[in-house]
């Protein structure tokens, strides 16, 4: 599995807008300066986020993005699947090599693995909360069950 950036800039953005939900609206173009990702890209992520319900936009002079709900109620998956559309792309079924033995219909023994690593990767993507990655490194590695690193 592969991270894409449609993914890592959609946490990237939403974890921006977390830091800073008390300031009001942040406009696209304030994240991207202040994060350092392309203009185009964050606007489209940010669209993306609203549609999905994570984001609220306001319009006007101090118009921008905000969360649209508190950031303990917002999961890494739900960035995820709003910025990319799919947490873990099943190869086998969107770009079939073989219609006919990658369709539905037909028996694969390989695809029940890849359905199962889907479900698990989505289940941990679940149980981390926006709000979980507020804290320096060594916090989130301890909430999300990794050791910390010694220095």
């Amino acid at each position: 599995m592969r991270i894409t950036t449609w993914a890592e800039y959609g946490v990237i953005c939403a974890l921006h807008l977390a830091r800073r939900s008390e300031d009001g609206p942040v406009t696209g173009r304030d994240i991207a300066a202040r994060e350092r990702l392309p203009g185009d890209y964050v606007e489209q992520i940010l669209l993306r986020l609203r549609r999905a319900g994570i984001v609220q936009s306001t319009r006007g002079a101090k118009g921008g993005y905000a969360l649209a709900r508190a950031a303990q109620q917002i999961t890494v998956r739900e960035i995820i699947t709003a910025a990319e559309l799919v947490t873990f792309d099943l190869h086998c079924e969107t770009h079939p090599l073989d219609s006919e033995r990658c369709a539905q219909s037909c028996d694969c023994s390989i695809r029940p693995v890849w359905m199962m690593l889907q479900r698990r990767i989505d289940e941990v993507l679940e149980g981390v909360r926006l709000s979980d990655l507020l804290h320096a490194e060594p916090q989130v590695r301890e909430r999300v069950g990794l050791p910390v690193l010694q220095a």
